[in-house]
């Protein structure tokens, strides 16, 4: 029974991220375009007057470009398909990532049930913080590969590196450590998903209360359960997603290739020193609006999946 379920968690949590990842594909293309520091700052010459004499004095000063401003020059330079850039790592790399991510949470819960309170907010956020560990180890090199290609500007009609060659190139130029740039930023994002599962768990504890009070028919509850499955995840997800943005921020920088950015306080210190701590929530806006109907859509999904399965047993 025990490997049972264990299957049932890998193949639901599998194919909810597959969905997840092909209908989010271009809002993380611009995410990861407005944390990469090509695309943070571009020059521009500011007239500042003189204080003494009043003449104007032409000093050079940065500005952001906006989400509209990164999309239409992707669109205009490189193409929609640039759009869909690591689309292929990341269908290759999103399903065993949350396959593996759902079948150790469910393991690490099991096991922290028995060390704590059943169910109670430590034994959800130690479960979240081992899967997301577990995962973030065994998935970063795709997520590395992914992370260049994204990166990655051509213009139209230029061929592109697809997902082999961009492996090869970061072998070849960095060696086998270069597909774990990142990583430590990673590990520390593992605050993110404790967060996210900490509420999450929280709201489903609630909604399973109220469905148990309802009245309704069983048709009733079970649509409003999943409806109410759904905005429980994106809730979570919009809370953890604001505390813990910085970290995507350091990630990114940390895997452009030949930046100068080498560890994660190091490159923390640098943004903030260079670009102001503003720098830090760079494409949060996209990260929102990608990430949560992607959580929402993964975790009903999810749920979903092995309620029907485990109901087929």
């Amino acid at each position: 029974m025990a490997q049972k379920d264990t299957l049932l968690n890998l193949f639901a949590g599998g194919c909810s991220g597959t969905v997840g990842a092909i209908v989010t594909c271009p809002l993380e293309v611009l995410k990861t375009r407005l944390q990469s520091s090509g695309f943070a700052l571009r020059p521009v010459f500011q007239v500042q007057l003189g204080t003494l004499s009043g003449t104007g004095v032409i000093r050079p000063g940065t500005v952001t470009p906006g989400l509209l401003q990164v999309l239409r020059s992707i669109l205009e330079k490189e193409g929609p398909r640039s759009l869909f850039r690591g689309l292929g790592p990341n269908l290759v790399g999103v399903a065993p990532s949350r396959a593996i991510y759902f079948a150790a949470y469910a393991k690490s819960k099991e096991m922290f049930n028995g060390l704590f309170v059943p169910n109670c907010g430590l034994v959800h956020m130690s479960s979240a913080g081992v899967a997301a560990f577990v995962t973030n180890s065994l998935m970063n090199p795709i997520w590395m590969v992914k992370t260049r290609m994204q990166l990655e500007k051509r213009a139209k009609g230029e061929k592109k590196m697809n997902a082999l060659q961009s492996a090869r190139y970061v072998h070849k130029t960095e060696g086998v450590r270069g597909f774990y740039r990142g990583l430590t930023a990673s590990y520390a994002g593992i605050s993110e998903t404790m967060i996210c599962f900490l509420i999450y768990e929280t709201l489903k504890k609630h909604l399973a209360m109220n469905q148990y009070n309802s009245p309704n028919n069983e048709k009733e509850k079970g649509a409003s359960v999943f409806l109410g499955l759904m905005l429980a995840a994106a809730f979570s997800k919009g809370c953890a997603s604001c505390i813990a943005y910085p970290h995507e921020v350091i990630r990114t920088r940390l895997r452009e290739e030949g930046s100068k950015y080498k560890y994660f306080f190091q490159t923390g210190r640098l943004i903030a020193v260079e670009e102001g701590y503003a720098a830090f929530y760079r494409g949060l806006i996209p990260q929102l609006i990608r990430q949560i109907p992607n959580t929402a859509i993964v975790l009903s999904s999810y749920e979903l999946i092995v309620y029907l399965l485990g109901e087929s047993k």
